[in-house]
This record gives structure tokens, sequence and C-alpha cells, in this order.
């Protein structure tokens, strides 16, 4: 289109062609000025800065300007096609100089300037601007079209050296412009014109080479200081990032040998991460690539490859590829760094972990339940009761002694999966060696609630083993403890073994930890030396705590509670003599003491209208006495007291082997006349073994089960399913523990009769009883709380509710209304 233009101009205007000798000159100028060049890389992509804006500016001052156009036009495709290059790149080299030449050549023409310029120091203003014109030109056609082809930004090729390309730029102009005068003034002045370019050029091209290397090293060390990283993942990442930038590529990747043969590939393009993950998932760069092995200094050992992504061909200088040689052994380095650290960080975790877990069953071991535990019990207040249950297997050594240790092993390992599986995220399971297991719970609602998922982990571990094509079964006992209040773990631990070791000699699966149990409780073992003292001296007293009808609030019974009024000590609660009684041979004598308390209480509320039955505890040594029923019948008969006015509370510690022995004792007991009560009921895992054997009469839910029910689904499921099995076998329900009108009321909606607690009344003496029967509340004698409906309410019982009233219900406690 140039050379158009340029013969229209020629043909129009009638311009006489140059001398050849000049067209000759400025032809081989424009061809020179592109020969010499300030070469640098973007991408894959070289780039230069030449002469060539100057020989352009000259060419159009000196000959008129279509023949200055021609001229470039030549010139370009002369030094193009020399140079072998690709036809698309010489059509399109000329084409950007001839358009350069063309908007100089117009700039000129516009401002009144045209070749030859006759005064060029007149002139410097309109050839400034036409030097400007054209190196924008050639910017604006070059830089979209390289940035295109290369796949980069033009940002990159607009702030790549602008500095030199600025001063390459006046450079030009000032030689041009001294060309022009020299032309003018002597043209023998022109020798100086060839010096003073290649001094430039000199100075230009080190300049510019200078500011590379230093770069170049800079961004060098920086990237390399980059990989020193103990992590990986990120040596790899930033690895890949810097190495595009570093070696201006387009992208770049590291393969790392994976152990198992499979290799992990990072690559990042343009400047965002494109891939991580292996190396067989990802298809290959369109493009060239150079790649580079990581090994380490000796060549032995190889730990991946580098690679430099270019979407065209592209040759690294020496200087280059010494450097990207220098950034793959320090990522070498870096690589085998970070690997070691990881195999460290690795062996520590597994090392920290072992110290920490059973290697067996990998539960955690003694070490870990005890630091959980201390932790724990610095801040059980604020998240609940804390409580340990201890479980060993009975007659594990049998195992081991008939089917080998392996086969022991293999046993234990079911039994630590078992109970992993059964318990809460919030608990710790820990084998504390050999066959012994603890369970630390968390978090409970209430101490009640750990007895019952321990009875749920027993029932699991006596569950059948599939054992090398055997079925055998292994049966287990527990011990359960509450965190005390001082002593931290170790304590918590002895007293789970205290309460373990009991249910071992008692027969249970299960027991709970009490102090008077506690061997080693030095204050218990006291106390043994002051019984005879407190039956001859009647310390022991007994106090009476009224069991109410939840509906109407009119007591119809109330239990007898023991207690020790010791001189020193003062008031002793019955858990810490009660076995300390039973173990020193007083325990007949002291039962026959608390039974005549008992029945002359009775038989004065009796005198004075108010028939109450009276509940007095038994102990299961009791009932191995074979004179106990004869011994309670002549007490009965003593105090003129019918049968039915007493009922005896057994506990749920009995056990079917117990039960054995004492069948004949109940028998007579019930055969008389006298009721039964199975006391605690739910906190025991023969609860329904003792209800096969034993024929009570009622049951009573543990305080605990009741004190939680509010906040605590596994508490208010347990007291549903009491009261649906006494339902279903026509039993009479009293709850322990009611403290508030919400417990009355959910429990009476669930079904349950009866109720004593501290809502009604704290235990108290036979007088102060008799006195609050006779205030009775809001002016009805005999009651100690308002009904629950008006008399004559219609109330919408809810489902448990209609199932106790549809059941007609023997007469077992008078004035009960159910």
């Amino acid at each position: 289109m140039s050379l158009v233009i340029s013969a229209v101009f020629v043909t129009q205007l009638g311009l006489r062609p140059p001398s050849l000798v000049n067209l000759a000159a400025l032809t081989l100028l424009v061809g020179l000025s592109n020969q010499l060049q300030l070469r640098f890389r973007i991408g894959a992509v070289r780039q230069g800065l030449s002469w060539a804006d100057a020989a352009v500016l000259l060419t159009i001052a000196i000959v008129p300007a279509p023949w200055g156009i021609f001229c470039t036009a030549v010139g370009a495709a002369a030094f193009k096609l020399a140079q072998r290059s690709d036809p698309v790149k010489v059509a399109f080299g000329v084409s950007k100089d001839t358009l350069n030449a063309t908007a100089g050549t117009l700039v000129l023409l516009s401002l009144g300037v045209a070749g030859p310029v006759q005064s060029p120091l007149k002139s410097l203003g309109a050839l400034a601007l036409a030097q400007l014109t054209v190196a924008i030109v050639d910017e604006v056609v070059a830089i979209p079209v390289i940035s295109r082809a290369t796949g980069t930004r033009i940002r990159n090729h607009l702030l790549t050296h602008w500095d030199l390309r600025a001063t390459s730029l006046v450079s030009g102009f000032v030689v041009a412009v001294a060309v022009l005068v020299l032309l003018d003034l002597n043209r023998v002045l022109l020798v100086a014109i060839p010096p003073l370019v290649l001094s430039l050029q000199l100075w230009s091209s080190g300049r510019l080479r200078s500011r590379n290397d230093r770069e170049a090293w800079q961004r060098l060390a920086a990237a390399t200081d980059a990989l020193n990283d103990v992590d990986l993942d990120r040596v790899v990442d930033r690895a890949a990032a810097s190495a595009a930038g570093l070696f201006q590529a387009n992208g770049a990747e590291v393969e790392l040998d994976g152990e198992d043969g499979s290799a992990r590939l990072v690559r990042h393009t343009d400047g965002a991460k494109v891939h991580d993950g292996p190396a067989a998932t990802v298809s290959s760069f369109p493009g060239d690539h150079i790649a580079v092995s990581l090994d380490d200094h000796e060549g032995m050992a190889h730990v991946g490859t580098l690679r430099l992504l270019f979407r065209g061909p592209v040759r690294l200088s020496e200087l280059e590829t010494y450097k990207l040689k220098t950034f793959a052994s320090a990522l070498t380095t870096a690589v085998r760094n970070a690997s070691a650290y990881a195999e460290l960080a690795r062996l520590a975790a597994q090392h920290e972990h072992d110290a920490a877990h059973d290697a067996l069953t990998g539960l955690a071991n003694r070490r870990q339940l005890m630091d959980k535990g201390n932790q724990q019990l610095t801040k059980q207040h604020a998240e609940g009761v804390t409580a340990l249950l201890l479980i060993d297997l009975n007659h594990f050594k049998e195992v081991n002694d008939t089917l080998g240790h392996p086969a022991g092993d293999r046993v234990l390992i079911q039994i630590a999966d078992r109970l992993r599986d059964k318990t809460h995220d919030t608990d710790l399971v820990a084998r504390l060696g050999g066959d012994e297991f603890a369970v630390l719970f968390t978090g409970l609602p209430a101490p009640a609630v750990a007895r019952h998922r321990a009875e749920n982990l027993i029932r699991a571990v006596h569950e059948h083993l599939d054992i090398d094509g055997m079925r055998i079964s292994v049966e287990a006992s527990g011990g359960i403890a509450a965190a005390p209040n001082a002593g931290g773990m170790s304590e918590l631990l002895r007293r789970a073994d205290v309460a373990m070791y009991q249910a071992k000699r008692s027969g249970q699966r299960v027991a709970t930890y009490t102090r008077a149990r506690d061997t080693a409780d030095v204050g218990r073992l006291a106390l043994g030396g002051d019984l005879s003292r407190a039956m001859a001296e009647h310390e022991f007293t007994v106090n009476f705590q009224p069991i109410v009808d939840l509906s109407t609030g009119e007591v119809i019974a109330a239990e007898a509670l023991a207690r020790w009024h010791h001189p020193e000590q003062g008031t002793i609660d019955p858990l810490r003599f009660l076995e300390t009684v039973e173990r020193s041979g007083l325990l007949p004598v002291f039962a026959d003491a608390v039974l005549d308390q008992s029945l002359i209480a009775a038989g004065t509320w009796r005198e004075a209208g108010f028939d109450l039955p009276v509940a007095v505890n038994v102990s299961p040594r009791s009932l191995l006495d074979a004179r106990f029923p004869g011994s309670v019948m002549a007490r009965l008969r003593a105090h003129d007291m019918p049968p039915d006015r007493l009922i005896l509370e057994l506990t749920e510690t009995l056990t079917i082997s117990q039960l054995e022995v004492v069948d004949q004792v109940l028998g007579r007991l019930r055969d008389e006349g006298i009721r039964l009560a199975l006391d605690d009921f739910g906190t025991g895992y023969s609860s329904l073994s003792v209800l096969s054997r034993i024929p009570v009469h009622e049951l009573k839910i543990d305080r605990e089960f009741v004190m939680a029910m509010e906040t605590s689904a596994e508490a208010a499921a347990v007291i549903r399913s009491t009261v649906d099995l006494g339902h279903s076998l026509d039993l009479v329900i009293v709850a322990e523990g009611v403290e508030s009108e919400p417990q009355r009321r959910t429990l009476w909606e669930l079904g349950c009769v009866a109720g004593q607690g501290h809502l009604f009344a704290r235990p108290m003496a036979a007088a102060r009883l008799l006195a609050a029967l006779h205030r009775g509340s809001g002016g009805r004698p005999g009651t100690l709380a308002p009904p629950l409906h008006d008399e004559g309410a219609v109330i919408r019982l809810s489902p448990h509710r209609r199932q106790a009233a549809a059941k007609p219900r023997p007469d077992r406690l008078p004035h009960l209304h159910p």
C-alpha cells in the first residue's frame, strides 16, 4: 500500500528520482540499521533495539518523500531475505517498516517539510515529531502481534527495557540530525558518523548486557532463596512459578518421582497454576520445552525433572543455560531437604502416636488416658460429669493357654473394635495392658448415665466372637468411678480399679465405686472400731423421707434411712458405714435396730390416722441368712404391724448366682405378705434378670436419671423404658430425686405413679414427719404438695398416662391413685 502511495506521489507531482547512488546508499543504510540491533528475548521470541527509526528518518529527510518510502521498503526486504527469514515474517517486517516510513513522511508533509530537508536545524521540531511517530507506529503494530504469537502479555513487552528503548530513540534522532547537518555543511565530515554510531551501539550493548546479567542473577538469587522451605508442596509450587519468570518462559513444570513409580507434576503457565497431581493425568504442553534433570551433585540420586515451556522454538544462551543448571541444582537440594524434613516429621508424628497408643489394638494407652483425663478433670464442672470405666476380661488366660497367644491377640483386637464402635465421639477408649481396658466418659449430665453406658459396653463384650472358625464367649467385669474432687486422674483410676475388683468379688458385671467399699479408705476402717460402742450407745437413728402420689400430692409411704450420729465426726453418710457394718458381724443387730425404729414410727403414724407403709433397705447379706424372714416377722408381731405395711427395698446388685441362694428367703417374705421393691432400677446390668426371679411389687428409678432427664435424651429414654416395663409387668413405679415441679409433671405424664425427693420433703425424724402430715399442704392433711390438676378438671392424657390409666391396678399401696 505504501509503495502504491509512493507511485501516486511520483506520478502526480512529477518528482524526479534522485541519483542512483543516493537511492542505493539509503537502501543500504536501512538494511544495515536493521542488522545493527541490541538483542533480548521475551518468551520464545527474540526482540531487538535497532537504528531502523533513525535510518527511516534520514531516508525520508534526504530524498523526496515517495522515494524515501521506496528505499525503506527495498532495504527492509533485502535485509529480511538475506537472513532467509520465514516468508510471513518477511512480509510482516517489510510492511511494518514501510508503514513506519509512510507515517513519518505524512507528518513531514503535513508540517510543510518535505525531503530533501534544506535546513535541518530549523526543522528540528518537525523531524522530532516524525521520529516519534515512526517509533509509536512501530510499537503499536509490532507489540500486539508478537504478544499474541507468543502468548505473553502486552504489558510485559511495553515495560521490558523501556528506558533503553527511549535512549535508543533519542540517540537515533541525534545521529540522524547530525548526519543531516553534516550533509548540509560538509559531506567530508560524515566520516565521523560511523565511529559515533559504533560507540553508541557498544555502549548500549554493554549496558543492556550488564543490566540483564545483574537482574538475572538477582532474580536467580531471590528464586533460590524462596526454595528454602521445609514444606515440599511450597517448594515445588514456588519453583514452577519462579522458573517461568526467571527464564522468560510461557510456563514451567516440576515433575517429581514417586517411591511407587508414580510421578507428581506441578505446572504453571501464564502466571497461574494449572495442574498439581499425577503426571499421567495431564496433557503435554503445546509447544517447545527445555528439560533439565534434578540430580544430586554426584548424579547418583534422581528426584525429578524441571521443564521450561515455550509456545515456540527457543534456544537458551550459554549464560541462561548455566543459570538454569544452577536453579535446578538449588531445586534438587530444596526437594531433598523438604523430603527429608517431611520424613522426619512423619517419624516424629509416628513416634508421638506410638507413644500414646497401644500397638496391638490402636487404642489409646495408659499415658494418653492419664493426660486427657487430667485435662478433662480441670474443666469438668463446666462441661459435665467425667467418669471412668475399667474393664477386665475374666479368665482371659485360658484363651491364651488353649488357643494360643495369636488367637488371644485377635480376641483383644475384636474387643477393642467393639468398644470403639459402641462409645460416643467424646469418649476415650484405652487399653491399659494385658486384658484390661478403660473408657473415659466426658460431658455426662449425671453419674448414672455412665452406669447405663457401661452396661451397654459390657453387653457388647459378652457377645460371641469368631476366632479361627470357632465361636467363643468372653466375660468381663467393669468398675465405674465418677471424677473425685481431688486426686486427679490417678485417684479416679484407683477408684475404678476398686470398683472393678468389687464387681469380680461379688459376681457382678458392673460395680460403681463407693467409699464404703474402698478398703484403702483409712477413715472407713477407723469407723469399724467404733461400731460396738455406737450400737450400745444408740448412735444409729432413722430418718424418713415421704413417698408422694405425684398426681394428688398425698403421702403414700415413707422410706427409712439410717443415720449414724458420731460423737466426734458428726452425722456420717450411710455409704461410708454400711459396708463396714456388713463386714463387722454386727449386721443382724444393726438390721433389727433399724427395723424396730421404722416399725415404731409406722405405728405412731397409724395411731394418728396416717396408715403409711414404711420402706426399709435390706442388705444383700441379710438375704443370705435363712433366719432373716423369721426375724422380720418377729419384729412385725412385736409392734403389732400388718406385714403389708412393710416394704423391703432390695438393691440391684443382686446377681443370678446370688439369687440361687436367696430365692427361698425372698419367697418366704412374699408369702408372709411383705412387699418387695427393687431400688435404683436402671443402674444395673442384671435388671431384667432380677425381675424375672424376684417377685417384686415396685420399681424405684434412680435419682441420677431423674436429675438428668431434662437435659439428657439418654436418661429420659431410660426412664421411659422403665415406666413401660413397669406397666407391662403391672408394677408400681416410684421416682427418686424429684426436686422440681417440671420433673414431677413430666414423670406423671410418662406414667410414673409416685415420687420422693426434696420437692416434697427432705429426710426427717418420725415426729417431724407426723407434724408435716397433720399440717398438710393447702389445708389438706396427709399431703405435702398441691395436686397437679384441680378437682373436676378435664385432663388430656399423654399416651403413657392413657396406657397407665387403662390398666386396673391392684391395691399395692394404700391410698395410691394412678
